[in-house]
């Protein structure tokens, strides 16, 4: 709970105040480019953006939906800049993505995802003490992945797996989708992303010198087989169709994981996570 004596810039208790009704938009994608904001709902989602130094505009809190021992990040938020709002339950759910929101909201800055800024990110998450030093790059490369759920569970496991970073292709959602801040319970300010075209990934990865495996239901060489211990991007398709032909043609090889029921193909999510693990498995050995 916020201290007795806690002090908010503003109270805000009407759906139809023009900044509440400017807010609600950032819901929508085109909304996000134009104003280069995002919506961060969530104690933890927030506690970890504020943690990655996210530039937080505007903080909304609703008293009433707050739980013992949150109140930190509000201090924090105020610290780093950001005007801190009251509002009321009926306000948070006008902005609010989640169907059940909580009482914490933010508006923050869309962060910077181009190429440049993902290379240095790269870079200084391979000196984190919990990452294996000197590691080659382990990269994930999502190309038109639609659904904001698979795509945030993905940022998860590329963390998780000890990835370096997480490029997304002619994506068909944006990575400040508010589900996928969601699902990925907030990873997305802390693990380095990108978002680019399938022309613009392929010239810059190669550029790196990062070899490319795309990964599909069949006709590639099993994933235990390959050596997975260089410098790689590890690509997955769009859920239903897979890979583009303009992204294959210009892979260095195909990998698949291996099948041995009815089914002929995993879920996007499922299938990263484990060549991602696989790969942290032979640079483990």
């Amino acid at each position: 709970m916020l201290p007795s004596d806690f002090r908010f810039d503003e109270e805000i208790t009407s759906p139809a105040n023009p900044r509440i009704k400017s807010w609600s938009h950032l819901r929508d994608r085109p909304e996000r480019r134009e104003s280069g904001l995002l919506i961060v709902e969530g104690h933890d989602e927030l506690a970890l953006a504020l943690a990655s130094a996210l530039e937080v505009q505007a903080l909304l809190v609703c008293p009433e939906h707050l739980r013992p021992g949150e109140g930190g990040i509000a201090e924090l938020a105020k610290e780093n800049g950001a005007e801190i709002i009251k509002v009321t339950r009926q306000v948070m759910e006008k902005v609010a993505y989640r169907e059940h929101p909580d009482g914490w909201l933010a508006i923050a800055r869309y962060p910077d995802t181009t190429l440049t800024h993902f290379a240095k990110r790269i870079d200084t998450r391979k000196l984190d003490p919990l990452l294996v030093k000197g590691d080659p790059d382990l990269l994930l490369v999502v190309e038109s992945v639609e659904k904001p759920g698979n795509l945030g569970a993905m940022l998860r496991s590329a963390d998780a797996a000890g990835a370096h970073g997480l490029l997304s292709v002619d994506g068909r959602t944006d990575l400040g989708n508010p589900n996928v801040v969601r699902s990925s319970k907030g990873s997305i300010f802390a693990f380095p992303v990108a978002e680019a075209s399938g022309v613009e990934s392929l010239a810059w990865l190669k550029q790196r010198g990062t070899k490319i495996l795309a990964a599909t239901p069949e006709a590639g060489h099993e994933c235990w087989d390959i050596d997975l211990r260089g410098p790689i991007a590890i690509s997955v398709g769009e859920e239903r169709h897979g890979h583009s032909d303009a992204w294959l043609a210009g892979v260095d090889g195909i990998i698949t994981i291996p099948m041995f029921g009815r089914v002929n193909s995993l879920n996007v999510a499922q299938a990263a996570t484990l060549l991602l693990y696989e790969a942290r498995r032979q640079r483990l050995h």
